[in-house]
């Protein structure tokens, strides 16, 4: 059972390496640029205001609200019956707050397709410290365990696998290497049934005798079966199993109390309970799945999983977020050194567009990271409605976890919650006006057109120029930022081209007109020459899909310069005042 990215699969190209070198299993990188330069601070969490975390109180708020639009109808049932919400930034949780209930079915009724609930005395509602089964999450565990091995010379990242499992190398895949079981272009289908084998010898036969289905390094297909792998490579090399290492090399120097796979049952009152977990959309018939891993695999394997298994509550993913965010090192304990963090948030997958990966970390995904996605944002998610998402270019972290299969996975669909929590974390953080008190921002709406209009302005002259301080975070060739210009009033439009440039690089030319994507989160200055013409109109025109954003676009101190003056300043009360704006508003973030 997964979760991710396994139906966006392309099939041409090969991984490509960025930065990353691997010389005789030590790790070892090329000169990063500067604002790729991995965060070293040795922050230590503890709860904090919205401004001790240099955060905007009112997305906060609406991230809370957002969530809580969830426990309803989504679109016919609740995403989840409950969740904990946490957001920080720098060494401060601004935000850690749980809605909904952590226990509130007992069963599941296919007829009628309704839950059936406990009696209210025995529901359980979310806490801060509610504990989940955080599925597919765990990944994130055992590929820092990996990484932990690479730096200690045992494991190397191009390595065969067969290597390390000579019974690994039959049925073609010999050639497959540590790095494509970490970055998910192994060729391994998504999954098979270990469960439905008898024995654990027999299920491990079944992983030696898997043929891939795409030539090892030549698509991308998520596979939990990589994962288990890894597990029992990192296994075969250390001489210990995984959750003892997970014990000794994460969660204990940590101090991770509440993390480890097969909790007691005495934890069993305070961990959210899953789903009603009966054939046929389970695999295997087991009533309420609560206080026991729900992943029909992790419970065929003992509970102990390379791809899921963990449970945790939201602080202690919020130590591990901070932990990497300070390039590994928490307190006095590190358990990874910054050059092996930078890795794991470096793109192996460049070859394949729209699947970028880390060392165990999806990068860039807007479909759960929502506006919080940049070419070095990490995370992962869990199939039972699980997510943690790090933020490197604005040292900020968010966990959502949820008990979406509570009491069936049919109820949900689609990462909607992850998304508008995550657009609401990114707006939390301001972007400052370039110049003055406010800047125009143009909102972060789906399914919208906003425009930002000059006055008509009289160009015939000649040599006339556009300048003006430019930000923008969009998802990128989805929606775009052009900027037009009409002479006829409005009834046609056509792109103007400028240049952009920002301090220490190149200036960058737009023939388009437009731009989309990532532009580094900072002010960029940008001038354009404008034609000639009587009566010419120039506006911004942003445009998004259906589907997700980015933080936006703000656009400052707009100027018209022409040789025999100034046209238009927005410095000036009076032309400010004659900016039409559709859909953008002055923001003072």
């Amino acid at each position: 059972m997964t979760e991710g990215t396994a139906d966006r699969a392309t099939t041409t190209g090969g991984p490509t390496r960025r930065r990353a070198l691997i010389l005789g299993g030590a790790l070892a990188l090329a000169p990063l640029p500067a604002e790729a330069a991995p965060v070293t601070g040795r922050h230590t969490l503890r709860h904090g205001s919205a401004a001790r975390a240099g955060l905007l109180p009112a997305p906060l708020r609406q991230l809370v609200t957002d969530a809580e639009a969830f426990l309803r109808p989504s679109p016919k049932h609740p995403w989840y019956a409950g969740a904990v919400l946490l957001a920080g930034r720098g060494g401060t949780v601004a935000l850690h707050r749980p809605i909904g209930m952590a226990v509130r079915y007992r069963a599941y009724d296919e007829k009628t397709d309704t839950g059936i609930e406990f009696p209210p005395g025995e529901q359980i509602p979310m806490a801060e410290d509610t504990v989940f089964d955080l599925a597919s999450v765990s990944k994130l565990f055992t590929s820092l365990l990996a990484v932990q091995q690479m730096e200690r010379g045992k494991l190397e990242l191009e390595a065969k696998v067969a290597a390390y499992l000579p019974d690994f190398g039959r049925a073609g895949k010999q050639d497959i290497t540590i790095r494509q079981l970490l970055t998910h272009t192994s060729g391994f289908r998504a999954w098979i049934p270990l469960y439905s084998a008898p024995t654990y010898e027999e299920k491990l036969q079944r992983i030696w005798d898997e043929a891939p289905v795409s030539a090892p390094g030549t698509a991308y297909l998520y596979s939990d079966l990589n994962l288990i792998s890894l597990q029992l490579v990192v296994e075969r090399i250390t001489g210990r199993p995984l959750d003892t290492l997970l014990r000794e090399e994460i969660t204990a120097p940590l101090g991770l109390h509440r993390t480890r796979y097969n909790p007691p049952a005495s934890w069993r009152p305070k961990i959210a309970a899953t789903e009603d977990a009966r054939k046929p959309w389970s695999g295997l018939d087991r009533g309420l799945v609560w206080g026991e891993v729900h992943d029909e695999n992790a419970f065929g394997l003992g509970g102990v999983a390379g791809h899921a298994g963990v449970f945790s509550d939201a602080w202690d993913l919020a130590v591990l977020a901070r932990t990497l965010l300070n390039g590994g090192v928490y307190g006095r304990a590190r358990i990874l050194e910054p050059e092996s963090v930078e890795l794991m948030f470096t793109d192996f997958n460049t070859a394949f567009p729209g699947d970028e990966h880390g060392l165990g970390f999806e990068l860039h995904q807007h479909w759960y990271m929502g506006a919080m996605a940049t070419p070095r944002s990490a995370g992962h998610t869990g199939f039972t409605g699980t997510s943690l998402v790090l933020d490197p270019s604005t040292d900020s972290f968010l966990v959502v976890l949820g008990n979406s299969v509570h009491p069936v996975r049919s109820w949900r669909s689609g990462s909607a919650p992850r998304v508008a929590a995550a657009n609401n974390l990114a707006r939390a953080v301001p972007v400052r006006p370039a110049r003055g008190r406010t800047a125009w921002f143009s909102g972060m709406a789906v399914s919208a057109t906003a425009t930002l209009a000059l006055p008509a302005l009289d160009t015939s002259s000649g040599g006339a120029r556009l300048r003006c301080a430019l930000w923008w975070d969009t998802e990128p060739k989805a929606d775009v930022l052009v900027l037009e210009a009409t002479t006829d009033g409005g009834t046609s439009w056509r792109p103007v081209p400028f240049t952009t440039s920002r301090r220490g690089e190149d200036p960058r030319q737009h023939p388009s007109g437009s731009v989309s994507g990532w532009s580094g989160r900072v002010w960029h200055r940008l001038t354009a020459e404008l034609p000639a013409a009587r009566a010419l109109a120039v506006r911004w025109r942003y445009a998004t899909d259906r589907l997700y954003v980015g933080r936006g676009v703000y656009v400052d101190g707009l100027r018209v310069e022409a040789a025999d003056g100034v046209l238009f300043d927005e410095a000036r009360p009076a032309d400010a005042s004659r900016v039409e704006a559709a859909g953008w508003a002055p923001s003072a973030d």
